[in-house]
């Protein structure tokens, strides 16, 4: 909101509701010598003059009442309280109703305790309706000033693990360092490095994960002042929006895919167990999971989870997983959480594997609901 307020003793010429009421009861000076005309079908003003309540208005169909004013000499020290009153009623209201706006537009985006965090300051994660533009309105859907916008949001994730190194991708969320991304890239991590966007790396460690919904929370030590992305609405999402994709694909960082959401609500299914997650993966990326009945990319194995997802023909490979997901404004709308490989056989290298147009990106509005429950430490 760009509205501007007038500070008290500006409203010279008050307009609406309130400036109405004001002139009718305190006439300019020219017309103070004769009283104001009173229709004649209302009753004479009383006696002893009413006080005039500057909300009701100057034209209250049919019922109030018009008192007769004199002039300012008649009642200075009157004149000048109400209207010091007045000027500050009138300046008054608009800032209390901005301020009840903006609670309530913080309670609503995305989980009560989430909503709640943003109230008390406790971290800076940076919120958006789908009507919020990352980019220039002028810009909108042009990729090349989407990925100028965004890319120094994304990170690559390197986990080293018992087995070998996993490859994935992570979303700033935060100036001082949290990263959001899938918890297959990390599961079973010994040690996690991140490199940012210019080139800097840190080291990661895991603030929480949930496995039910594949995602993890990291944090960067020794981090501020980094550029956190803007998280969206993905319940506005429709099919046939543009997205733009950025991560990691076979450890090129940075790279800008582009498409459209092809479905919403699918059915995806991954591993929760770490040794088949290690098993699986085996250090090329190639996270196993299921969809339509059938496996993909391996064996997910017995223990798994289901989440709904969003579907997207933005090219996806190993590497992309934990990385974003954008909406034509700038928004993160998804994290990119699996894709469809060329290669099922968990043995085959990455480098066999290709994108054939069937992405899945965990919504954004499931990210929002959980981040309380990561921050908690969670390691479900």
């Amino acid at each position: 909101m760009t509205e501007s307020f007038r500070r008290s003793g500006e409203y010279e010429n008050p307009q609406g509701p309130q400036g109405d009421a004001y002139q009718g009861a305190y006439p300019q000076q020219q017309h103070a010598s004769s009283p104001s005309p009173v229709n004649p079908e209302w009753p004479p003003p009383p006696a002893h003059q009413p006080t005039v309540d500057a909300g009701q208005g100057g034209h209250g169909g049919g019922t109030a009442v018009l008192p007769t004013v004199g002039t300012d000499a008649e009642h200075p020290a009157e004149h000048s309280e109400y209207s010091a009153h007045a000027k500050k009623k009138s300046t008054r209201g608009p800032i209390a109703l901005l301020a009840a706006v903006a609670i309530v537009a913080a309670a609503v985006g995305g989980g009560t305790a989430y909503a709640f965090q943003e109230l008390t300051g406790k971290n800076d994660v940076v919120s958006s309706s789908t009507t919020t533009s990352v980019v220039p309105s002028s810009k909108k859907g042009d990729v090349a000033t989407i990925a100028a916008r965004v890319s120094p949001s994304v990170v690559e994730v390197n986990a080293t693990l018992s087995n070998g190194t996993s490859t994935g991708s992570g979303v700033i969320i935060t100036s001082n360092g949290e990263i959001v991304t899938n918890n297959h890239v990390i599961s079973g991590a010994q040690s996690i490095k991140v490199t940012t966007s210019n080139g800097k790396s840190y080291t990661a460690t895991v603030v929480g994960t949930d496995s039910a919904k594949d995602l993890a929370l990291l944090k960067l030590q020794g981090a501020s002042g980094l550029t956190a992305a803007t998280l969206g609405n993905s319940d506005g999402v429709q099919v046939g929006d543009q997205v733009v994709a950025i991560g990691s694909p076979e450890g090129l960082t940075g790279t800008v895919t582009s498409g459209i959401v092809s479905a919403l609500n699918r059915d995806v299914t991954v591993s929760t167990d770490e040794g088949q997650q290690q098993q699986q993966g085996d250090g090329s990326g190639q996270w196993p999971f299921s969809f339509g009945g059938q496996q993909f990319n391996g064996d997910t194995g017995s223990s798994t989870t289901t989440y709904k997802a969003i579907q997207t023909d933005a090219s996806l490979n190993p590497g992309n997983s934990g990385g974003a997901l954008i909406d034509a404004s700038g928004n993160i709308v998804g994290i990119n959480s699996a894709m469809y490989s060329a290669s099922s056989d968990s043995s085959s290298s990455s480098s066999d594997a290709g994108s054939v147009g069937l992405g899945f990106a965990i919504p954004i509005n499931t990210v929002k609901s959980d981040l309380a429950k990561l921050r908690a430490g969670s390691t479900s």
